[in-house]
């Protein structure tokens, strides 16, 4: 559960931690029996996985790594699953595809050092939870400071996996919050189309379902007609998701929406040598707290995000984690309670029912 948080009378400068207390992560859809039967298809070839193949640098190709076997959880294959219309056999292809994509894409090697001097203007931060407790990431591209490399496009792939990082439980999205204001400095804020592209075929191949909303404000003329220029290349379940130049406070809080151009309460002021130390460490204790949880669990391939993210301490074969020893605790009452799977929804029922 969120803990209470005092809103600082100081500007922020470090991510907020958690989302509002009232905040509850929207209910996840409950599977029918042809879907649990497809997922448990898809989940019997992915613990079957043992080779990853990278066909553009065939030297990361090898068995299956620990890390890669840990981001296989059971809300991960329902995500590619959705994204394929429940095709188990093109679910299965496409995470081997992310897999060696990711390896040749060196994710997992980007260093809070690496990325830096993209980050040292704030032109992105993660700062607050929008109202479905997604955690808000905010893309400034007024605050541009390098040359187009690729170190930009890593910069933002390296971004997106710190939000995943901050997502509470119960919550498989972002919300991704684009300010395309102009300064003197700057005075064309769109990217290159070709970037573009190829940023939306990262995101829709290797993130499927991780977009919840996209909140986009200060749209000038130049922008819009960028925007009509990549329409055809959103399919349109994205497209829906896109909202501009709206009140945003309808989507995200007051108090965990900035106060500078999105009329939010949140004082939040960038100070590069306070916010990215402090986002980076939050994000490796929880990466840390993860792997903990996912090793005590059995180190299962269908691992529930709730489990690993602390909805819940009931792993999904029914492995009781004990947060003081971190230690497997095999409990008979919780393992009667996961054979109807426990979700972090069932759990909230239970406590409002009693109260």
């Amino acid at each position: 559960m969120a803990t209470p948080q005092v809103i600082p009378t100081k500007p922020q400068k470090t991510p907020l931690g958690a989302p509002l207390p009232e905040v509850k992560p929207a209910p996840r859809p409950k599977l029918d029996a042809e879907q649990e039967a497809k997922f448990k298809s898809l989940l019997e070839k992915a613990r079957a996985f043992t080779e990853v193949t990278c066909p553009k640098e065939t030297s990361k190709s090898g068995p299956i790594r620990e890390t890669e076997r840990m981001w296989l959880t059971k809300e991960c294959l329902l995500r590619y699953l959705r994204a394929t219309r429940w095709s188990v056999a093109d679910a299965a292809k496409r995470l081997l595809a992310t897999i060696a994509w990711r390896r040749e894409y060196g994710l997992e090697e980007f260093t809070p050092d690496y990325i830096s001097p993209e980050q040292e203007t704030g032109k992105q931060m993660i700062v607050g939870f929008d109202k479905q407790g997604r955690p808000c990431q905010y893309l400034n591209p007024w605050r541009q400071n390098t040359d187009a490399s690729p170190r930009q496009i890593h910069h933002l792939f390296y971004m997106v996996e710190r939000v995943t990082d901050m997502m509470p439980p119960g919550v498989e999205a972002l919300s991704l919050l684009i300010n395309f204001k102009t300064t003197k400095q700057r005075s064309n804020t769109s990217v290159p189309v070709s970037t573009a592209r190829e940023v939306l075929h990262i995101l829709q191949n290797h993130y499927p379902e991780r977009l919840g909303k996209a909140l986009i404000i200060n749209v000038p003329w130049v922008v819009w007609g960028f925007f009509k220029i990549i329409t055809p290349f959103i399919d349109p379940i994205t497209r829906e998701k896109l909202k501009f130049n709206e009140d945003m406070k309808a989507y995200v809080p007051a108090e965990h929406l900035w106060s500078e151009d999105w009329a939010g309460n949140m004082d939040f002021e960038y100070d590069h040598d306070t916010y990215w130390p402090a986002l980076n460490e939050m994000c490796k204790q929880r990466r840390e707290e993860k792997q903990r949880r996912w090793e005590a669990g059995g180190k299962i391939i269908g691992e529930s995000e709730d489990y690993l993210t602390g909805g819940t301490n009931v792993s999904a074969e029914g492995v009781g984690y004990s947060m003081e020893a971190g230690k497997q605790v095999e409990d008979v009452d919780a393992v009667g309670e996961k054979l109807a799977t426990v979700t972090l929804q069932d759990s909230e029922a239970k406590v409002e029912a009693a109260s």
